[in-house]
Parts: C-alpha cells; structure tokens; sequence
C-alpha cells in the first residue's frame, strides 16, 4: 500500500507514521505504544539529565520491543547578555506577582542538560534511531551513530539545509513545515527568511536529496500523511496530533483541553518563552510579548528566565499564561490512545489513497 518503502525496510516499522519527537511533552508510555502499533515512536530528550535520559530509554525498552527513535537539540550557546536578561527577569517578576507568586521564592530550575554528555548517553544505548534538531552534531558523532547500526536523521527547514545534513552523512531529512508546532529547526538562515510550509518544502527537499524524506508540520490525519506521499515524502511526522493521547502524562490538562476545544485559539510563532522561534497557542503572555521581540534574550537564557513563569502557571492552570505549543492544524485533535490513533491514520491514509488510486484508473479510462 504504501509508496515508497525505504524507511519501512530500514527502519522494520509497519507503517511509515512517525510521532514527532517533543521535547518535554512527550513519555516513553507514548512512544512505545505508538512503536507497538507499528509506527515509529520517537522520545524529545532535549530537556532530559542524561541519567534520565538512559532510563527512559530503558523503560521504552522495556514497554516495547519495536524500533523507536530519541531526538537531542544541537546548537551553540550564545553569549550571555546581562542588562537584557536583567530587564527581562524584571519582567517576569510583574507577572509571577500577577499570578499571586512571590518570585523571590521561586527555585531556580535547573540548568540545561549538557548536550555532549546527552549525545553520549543515547550512543550508549544506541537506540533503533537517533535525531536532532537546531543544528548539527559534528560529523564525528554522526558517524559514531551510523557504525553502532543507528538510523540518524536530521531537521531541515530550508532546502539549503537538507544539502548541508545530506552532505554531512544523515540516513533521512526532516522537512519541517512552516505549521509545524514546537520549535523550528532552522540553523543555516534567520528563521524570517526559512518559513516554507510543508506543501511546498517536501517536494523541493525530495528534489534536491536522494535520501527519505519525512514530511512534518501541520499533519493531522490521513489525508495530510496521503498529501505527503505526493509530494515525495517517504514517511509522515505528526506530533501536535499525538499531544492528547492518554499515555502523554507529560502535558497539562489544559494543554490537552485547548487542544481538543476545536480552536478557540490560533497558533502564533513566538520567541517569547525560550528565545528561539516555537509555535504555540495564542495567550496573554504571548499577546503582550509579541511588541517585545528585540527584548528576549536568545535561547537558552529567555527559557532559564520565563521557567518559574511556566511552572507557576502550570500549577495554577492559568491560560493567561501557561506554555502550549501546537501546530497550525490543531483543531483537527482527537483525543485517543496512542494505538488506536495510529491504526485510525493508517485507515483513513488508506482510503484517501485508494480513492487517488481510483480517480487516476477513470481518467484513464475516458481518455
């Protein structure tokens, strides 16, 4: 049925649908379950210790014995900014006391993972695939992965990107769309100047590689991932989709609310949590930053600064306020298990493709 089998023999998955790897809003019951249904779950461990990390990786294992994939962020720390960050902690500090919390006694959140110590951790464990995102990891590392067996993938938002990540030596590209959630891939450009949507990156990137495509960014259903076939991707991404399943513990009950209420809300991209480009649903906090954009220290110093922010709204459940990323198609959530999602978006592929199939035979018949 599907058309293009090159991930499915390499990978030894049944269906060429991949849960998008989520930093923070995704768990290991939700990638093995999606893994079980014979897709390919994949584990955002950008914000993981790397001794976290390991055990999720030996818990997915444990939940399931098919392929699954683990996603790592890859980027260079830029300079601090002291006076900017100062102001911006200053900032925040309105709206934590707006939230009735006294940010003085606020913890301080943990630093960031280290990402060399993160790296070494999954090529340790060597899971079936490994991805990565804001960047590139040395070519050292993409070939310590590739000798261990490993499937290595990387994010592309620009068709000059996926040169650059093919050339490197990856196995397959993620053409990330202009709709897609989270946080955009983007490393070779200003993001201004790499907002392509899926429809018309997939085609341009398959073009110019010869590796697997996988299509991500505003995919919902089956006939987004059949849509993606079309313009020559190998595999589907979907990650917005797979947020209100109920083996995601990882987000709130507000995220999974809004995202299912049919799109109260649109999606906006923003800088204004963590300093880097990331699409959310639109709140207050977002509203009211968006004049702020020259203000927002670069990522990661605006994440450190806005974390009591978010964990305070989240305790609180405060919409005002709390971080919801989602993609451009999120009205189209339902909210499902994992498995029986998965199964739900091989049905409808398959029919939007048969019915291709069928509108193809009588138009060559009234030729």
């Amino acid at each position: 049925m599907w058309p293009d089998r090159r991930l499915l023999e390499r990978l030894d998955i049944v269906h060429p649908i991949i849960q998008a790897p989520m930093a923070g809003a995704s768990t290991p019951e939700l990638v093995a379950a999606v893994s079980n249904a014979g897709a390919l779950g994949w584990l955002g461990a950008a914000m993981m210790a790397p001794d976290a990390l390991r055990a999720a990786i030996r818990e997915i294992r444990r939940f399931t014995k098919r392929p699954f994939g683990v996603n790592l962020f890859t980027y260079s720390i830029p300079l601090p900014e002291p006076e900017k960050q100062a102001r911006m902690q200053a900032r925040m500090a309105v709206y934590l006391r707006a939230l009735g919390a006294d940010p003085a006694a606020m913890p301080a959140l943990p630093p960031l993972p280290d990402m060399d110590r993160q790296i070494e951790a999954v090529l340790e464990e060597a899971p079936p695939a490994f991805s990565f995102t804001f960047g590139m990891p040395t070519r050292a590392v993409i070939a310590a992965f590739k000798a261990k067996g490993v499937f290595v993938a990387g994010t592309a938002t620009t068709v000059a990107e996926a040169r650059v990540l093919a050339e490197a030596g990856v196995d397959g590209i993620v053409a990330q769309g202009y709709e897609a959630g989270g946080h955009r891939g983007t490393f070779a450009a200003p993001v201004e100047e790499s907002l392509i949507g899926t429809m018309a990156l997939v085609p341009m990137v398959a073009d110019a590689v010869k590796l697997p495509v996988i299509a991500a960014g505003g995919i919902m259903d089956g006939r987004g991932i059949a849509a993606a076939f079309a313009l020559g991707a190998a595999a589907a991404s979907l990650g917005t989709a797979f947020i209100p399943c109920p083996e995601n513990g990882a987000v709130s009950r507000l995220h999974r609310d809004a995202l299912l209420a049919g799109g109260g809300q649109p999606t906006v991209l923003s800088r204004a949590y963590t300093g880097r480009h990331a699409r959310f649903i639109k709140n207050r906090f977002l509203a009211e930053m968006a004049g702020a954009e020259a203000e927002i220290p670069a990522y990661p110093h605006q994440i450190e600064l806005t974390g009591p922010l978010r964990k305070a709204a989240g305790d609180m459940n405060d919409a005002d306020f709390v971080y919801m990323l989602a993609g451009q198609g999120y009205p189209l959530s339902r909210g499902m298990p994992a498995g029986e999602l998965v199964q739900t978006l091989v049905r409808e592929t398959s029919d939007v493709l048969a019915a291709m199939r069928g509108l193809n035979l009588e138009a060559a018949r009234t030729r």
